[in-house]
């Protein structure tokens, strides 16, 4: 399905967006789009979002252009597994099981990207940390898995303004997408993923809220992590 955008005086733009269903008959265009550099919009368990490799440094640029956002404002990556983070950021120091008891599901985990970590320099230069997702939501999933490298994940707005939960929410943006992938009206609400801190040894510290902040610090409690509060 072919969206037209009209201009205010009534003229129709020739520049269109493509929306269509976030359904996995539709995965394979998303993945070719991914691998040849382009940006989608997705809904994710929270927020529907704007997603390109997380390796290519023109794609990333392309999504700050496209929210008007400062690039100190670091980007989140999302991978299509648990299994897929330790590939991206450190995990080693983490208790048994507690990856996969915290996703797939609404959290963003701050980890350290370490020295092994085959992320692209250019995505949040100067930062030895990184925000990474597993979204409940299998159609990202699919993407991520089949474009065989993270996906680079924003929320799907202009910087400073309210976050998307339809499609709608972001009309202006559309026509800066390869493609827009409708998940209907999102349930979570606005807060977005819960995100919290993990780079230190037994400790957690809740950067954001969000949507699952008590589900995740019982996980968190539960596998003996104890809330840094040193604020340093």
């Amino acid at each position: 399905m072919t969206w037209s955008l009209d201009n205010p005086d009534g003229n129709v733009e020739t520049k269109k967006a493509t929306v269509s269903p976030a359904a996995e008959d539709y995965g394979q265009e998303a993945i070719e789009a991914i691998r040849a550099g382009k940006v989608i919009a997705v809904p994710t368990d929270t927020l529907y979002g704007f997603a390109c490799d997380a390796c290519s440094a023109e794609a990333v640029n392309r999504i700050y252009e496209i929210k008007g956002r400062k690039h100190t404002s670091p980007l989140a990556i999302c991978v299509g597994d648990v299994h897929d983070i330790k590939h991206y950021a450190v995990t080693d120091h983490l208790p048994h099981g507690l990856l996969d008891c915290l996703l797939p599901g609404p959290v963003t985990l701050v980890l350290r990207r370490g020295e092994s970590s085959i992320l692209e320099k250019s995505l949040n230069p100067g930062l030895e940390s990184i925000g990474v997702r597993v979204p409940d939501c299998n159609f990202i999933r699919v993407i991520a898995r089949g474009s065989r490298s993270a996906l680079a994940l924003t929320s799907a707005n202009l910087s400073g303004q309210p976050s998307s939960i339809d499609i709608k929410d972001f009309e202006n943006l559309w026509e800066h997408c390869a493609y827009v992938y409708d998940g209907g009206i999102l349930p979570a609400g606005r807060a977005g993923s819960t995100v919290v801190d993990l780079t230190k040894l037994g400790k957690y510290k809740i950067l954001r809220p969000g949507s699952a902040k008590e589900e995740t610090v019982a996980i968190l409690e539960r596998h003996s992590l104890l809330e840094d509060g040193t604020g340093d």
